[in-house]
């Protein structure tokens, strides 16, 4: 094997790839990238049996062949050369890698060893806008259950319809729906949860891109029965799919409320944030009363350890006086990633769940279960 590339195209294809590749002891070669070339095509590769990615790097085959080596060695590496032209050529069981005036070589382990990446056949396509997915996943991922006692829940649900996609995740504590346009004809109409693991290596990979002109704006989705396979640029990434059935989440979601408040977004994170230093330990337990005729919200906490904390903040309310005990940091990661300057909160009373919108945005709905008692 025999390639030649610009620096700065090997470091975003390492980069793009080389997260994923961690220290395994039970398969050492999952620490590796896969350098293939073959017809005229330089791909990186790595896997964690999970997630596959796959990087087309830009550069010239002169000898096809395909190798292996270890992922933060090739990554710091090549992060500390000049971009200038680099020539990579497999010698014996080593990677003679040259740029400039410098020469290295790389040990490393035969792609024969390495996992095989399962293919996905491209059929029925799912465009979506990159920057409408970014908001999107960000605004659910973080209501994912981080355990897999539940594994359909350590996942999110992906409900492709009607020229839309919805993305739902909930821990059973919170939950977080968001919609938005898919810019291709929905012919397969489907659901399937995807590891939240899966989609915040795609925050990742799509957070960094580089902005210029070379910049994707779209992101491809295929699904297959078992597999899905995200597209982005010269990146592709395969994951599995989480087997399970997603629990029926719009039973939970009240229908009717009591009380409409839209407040200013960051005026409640700082009443918020000042509650929470005096919540209980691992409680995080805050409490918000409703005055109606006074135009307030009363945002309060008290802990025997640290003392106690009491801030009123403004708010147009319409309906009756209400209070309830939230999860401060529920409420904190919602109002991190809300697109509008105000937030609207529906309640009904203490016992039942909060409503939390993006202000007078329609398509996205959070939910926290109050506290009690």
């Amino acid at each position: 094997m025999k390639i030649i590339s610009l620096q700065k195209n090997l470091k975003s294809s390492v980069y793009a790839v080389s997260h994923i590749a961690q220290k395994n002891t039970n398969l050492p070669i999952l620490n590796n990238i896969l350098i293939s070339a073959k017809d005229g095509v330089i791909s990186l590769i790595t896997t964690n049996l999970e997630i596959g990615i796959t990087s087309v790097l830009r550069g010239k085959v002169e000898k096809e062949g395909s190798f292996t080596v270890d992922a933060r060695i090739l990554s710091d590496y090549v992060n500390l050369l000049h971009n200038e032209k680099i020539t990579i050529e497999l010698k014996e069981k080593e990677l003679e890698i040259e740029c400039g005036e410098t020469k290295t070589k790389i040990k490393g382990q035969s792609s024969e060893e390495f996992p095989f990446i399962p293919a996905i056949e491209r059929i029925n396509p799912y465009i979506l806008s990159i920057q409408d997915f970014k908001k999107a996943v960000s605004q659910v991922l973080f209501s994912a259950a981080l355990d897999e006692t539940r594994a359909e829940l350590s996942g999110v649900l992906l409900i492709l319809e009607n020229k839309k996609i919805t993305f739902v995740a909930t821990d059973s504590y919170r939950l977080a729906e968001k919609s938005i346009q898919i810019k291709s004809d929905v012919i397969d109409e489907r659901r399937c949860i995807i590891p939240a693991r899966t989609l915040q290596e795609l925050l990742r990979v799509v957070g960094s891109e580089s902005g210029d002109d070379d910049t994707p704006s779209e992101i491809t989705l295929y699904v297959s029965e078992n597999q899905c396979l995200f597209t982005i640029g010269n990146t592709e990434i395969v994951s599995r799919l989480i087997d399970g059935r997603y629990p029926d989440y719009q039973q939970i979601i009240p229908q009717k409320h009591s009380t409409r408040i839209l407040v200013d977004k960051q005026e409640l994170s700082r009443a918020v944030k000042a509650a929470a230093l005096f919540s209980k330990t691992g409680v995080n337990d805050i409490n918000l009363e409703v005055e109606v005729e006074k135009k307030n919200i009363i945002i309060s906490a008290a802990s025997g350890q640290t003392g106690e904390h009491v801030s009123k903040i403004p708010a147009i309310i319409n309906g009756v006086d209400v209070s309830i005990i939230l999860n401060s940091r529920y409420l904190l990661d919602v109002l991190s990633v809300l697109q509008d300057e105000t937030a609207t909160i529906e309640l009904m009373d203490a016992n039942t769940p909060c409503i939390i919108k993006d202000g007078q945005i329609k398509d996205y709905l959070y939910i926290i279960m109050p506290i009690r008692t």
